[in-house]
């Protein structure tokens, strides 16, 4: 693997440094966007009985918006029970946008990578390219250690830009396509929530 790196020259260190970031992000996004972290189950459930029971307390609120990202909106909606169904919803709206912005935290940046990885890997082909023309010499004779360092420079940065980008790509669309469904699921139980609130008090 060093020998490689070292015959891939120093463009591939920025590629290294994308690499080691997008694998931190995959693995951070991975263990927060759980389906039992975001959107635990029954919690919906559990909410509308205990308001049942004892009604809404600031400490009540406090522990369902701290259990999760669906608690901070069923909270943001039990807040504002004595209100309007309107200004209910409107609150559950404010509070789910301030979510789904948590929800999507690195992800711009995974994108970016993927989107510049292989930029850097053309970098690096471009360098190699440059290295091969430096070995001619003006009578036309070649170098043949300079001109082999230049193709393994040109090779494997492209390979490895190729090799970043396509994995964080995948799962940049993957959390993406998770996330919004998280979301979809957070409005329909906010709105159950409405529903249960209002049906209650009519």
């Amino acid at each position: 693997m060093l020998a490689i790196i070292e015959a891939a020259g120093w463009p591939i260190w920025t590629i290294i440094i994308c690499s080691v970031t997008a694998v931190t992000i995959i693995i951070e996004r991975l263990l927060s966007l759980r389906k039992s972290v975001v959107l635990p189950e029954g919690l919906l459930a559990k909410s509308v009985q205990e308001y049942r029971s004892n009604g809404v307390s600031p400490d009540m609120l406090g522990k369902l918006a701290a259990s999760s990202p669906l608690g901070r909106v069923l909270a943001a909606g039990l807040k504002n029970v004595k209100s309007s169904r309107d200004i209910m919803k409107e609150s559950i709206e404010e509070t789910g946008a301030a979510v789904a912005h948590q929800l999507e935290r690195y992800l711009n940046t995974l994108g970016t990578i993927a989107a510049v990885t292989p930029l850097l890997g053309l970098l690096g082909t471009v360098i190699g390219m440059i290295e091969i023309f430096g070995a001619q010499s003006p009578t036309g004779g070649n170098n043949p250690a300079v001109l082999a360092h230049g193709i393994s420079v040109a090779l494997y940065n492209t390979a490895s830009g190729i090799m970043v980008a396509v994995p964080a790509l995948m799962f940049y669309r993957y959390f993406r396509g998770k996330i919004d469904d998280f979301i979809v699921e957070m409005e329909q139980q906010a709105i159950k929530l409405v529903e249960v609130v209002h049906g209650d008090r009519s």
